[in-house]
């Protein structure tokens, strides 16, 4: 049987702030354990929380890029559960009058623009982070990360596929960056991510019995953790099997999901106002200051660099998923107003390099000065397209400027009419045979003379010289030197 797949998500996305949520402890990561904390944070009887006001902006700024309905009155609430790492026992978080909700993210799919619903918005505070032992039976407790702010962005369950969960996630860190609210560091615990799947039979409407995974830090993981739950539960439908409802956490090492627990409601958790935070209302004033503070968007940037640019939707699109590499495209057509051609330098060895280190665009030291000298040295026929991707890769690892690492490897291009002819005419005696093909109609053997040419030079002659110097010697009768 065919099963349609309904996914939902939940993000929690860290606010960068210099203080936390509702105290004045640092708001920072990697700081000595338990030293960046107080009282309010700890829960401490007779502290008295403070709403962080630059945490409140960048929150309201983060629902206005998601197409949210800012709430005019909110306020907080207890969520009452006992854990380890949060020692008063409840979370100061949101319930039933959220910051904001009635959202939504634009996804480029293989079918086309698809529109995914956000429920809400909210705001709540973190906890604090356990640490455990590697080998040993002691586990620690870190509350520095206690009362750090977060954004939960829950989103409708109209995502249908590991994949699409997958879009979602890059295009939503898209937005994230832009807005520069957070620096979404996984690794770090900045970005977080649930979700919630569930299987009905293709053809039926409704929901399914939904599981929640957690314990997924990074996209990768999380798409293999969808598609692992996928085949699980389609697995249990066809045998006859019910869904339990459940938490599951992601199992990296053995690619596996694994029973947490039986998934609590809304009503396990008490939720009730916290009596030490008023309302709050939000002046439209400053809904409507915060939004016009708000950069071009990813989506509108992609659509003016391909009318701008005439650049093709791909590319556009890879180019503003991150905000530093289209603010460096921008620069460098600046610098030579020649947008396809670094585009497709950016597109191509540049997202090469990234991809082979594993870094972004953010880490590699290179400027748009350096980028567009490079580009001209191809355009001038200085140096061959073969080498700037050498030139490129180690202008990126180590900052030198083309010029100089051209010159230190003798990379200067062959572009002398009589030096490339004489090599033209040295490889046509050296490979009668393939002449003869050529001129017996065998058009494909150029190319092979070609390359011996740009063997025999070192990579360094002008390819499209070499072809005509080729030509022109077959044509002539050329009968060798």
């Amino acid at each position: 049987m065919k099963y349609t797949t309904i996914i939902g998500l939940e993000i929690h996305l860290q606010i960068s702030t210099r203080t936390k949520a509702f105290c004045s402890c640092e708001n920072g990561f990697g700081k000595e354990p338990n030293t960046s904390v107080c009282p309010v944070c700890l829960g401490m009887p007779g502290s008295l929380p403070v709403l962080n006001r630059q945490y409140l902006y960048r929150a309201v700024k983060t629902a206005l890029a998601l197409n949210c309905e800012v709430a005019r009155r909110m306020k907080f609430d207890r969520k009452n559960y006992f854990y380890p790492d949060l020692p008063k026992n409840y979370q100061i978080s949101q319930y039933d009058m959220p910051l904001s909700q009635n959202g939504f993210l634009e996804i480029m799919t293989t079918g086309g623009i698809k529109k995914i619903g956000i429920t809400r918005a909210h705001m709540e505070e973190d906890a604090g982070k356990l640490i455990h032992d590697e080998g040993g039976s002691s586990s620690f407790i870190d509350l520095n990360r206690a009362g750090t702010p977060l954004l939960e962005i829950v989103s409708e369950p109209d995502i249908s596929s590991p994949d699409e969960a997958y879009t979602y996630l890059k295009t939503l860190k898209s937005v994230l960056e832009y807005l520069d609210v957070s620096d979404c560091n996984m690794e770090e615990g900045s970005l977080r991510c649930d979700a919630n799947i569930s299987l009905m039979p293709a053809g039926e409407k409704g929901l399914g019995t939904k599981v929640e995974l957690k314990n997924m830090n990074s996209f990768k993981a999380i798409r293999q953790g969808l598609e692992y739950e996928q085949d699980r539960q389609a697995k249990i439908l066809s045998s006859g099997g019910v869904i339990v409802q459940q938490t599951r956490l992601w199992n990296e090492k053995k690619k596996i999901t694994e029973l947490m627990r039986t998934k609590e409601e809304a009503h396990d958790y008490r939720y009730f106002p916290d009596p030490d935070l008023n309302d709050f209302i939000i002046e439209r004033d400053t809904v409507l200051m915060l939004k016009k503070s708000l950069p071009e968007m990813p989506r509108a940037k992609m659509n003016r660099f391909v009318k701008e640019y005439n650049l093709s939707e791909y590319d556009a699109c890879l180019l503003t998923s991150d905000r530093r590499m289209a603010d460096f495209m921008e620069e460098s057509v600046k610098l030579y107003p020649k947008p396809k051609v670094i585009a497709n330098w950016l597109t191509g060895g540049v997202q090469a390099y990234l991809n082979e280190h594993n870094c972004r665009f953010s880490q590699i030291a290179i400027n748009a000065g350096m980028f567009v000298d490079m580009i001209r040295l191809i355009d001038s026929k200085l140096i061959s397209n073969n080498m700037a991707k050498d030139v490129l890769e180690e202008m990126i690892s180590s900052g030198v400027p083309a010029k100089d690492i051209v010159k230190k490897k003798g990379f200067l291009q062959i572009t002398d009419k009589t030096a490339i002819e004489s090599i033209a005419a040295d490889v046509l005696q050296s490979n009668p045979k393939v002449k003869e093909d050529y001129l017996s109609g065998k058009k494909n053997a150029l190319g092979f003379l070609i390359g011996q040419i740009m063997k025999k030079s070192q990579g360094k002659a002008d390819p499209v010289m070499a072809g005509q110097a080729l030509k022109k010697l077959l044509e002539a009768g050329h009968e060798g030197v």
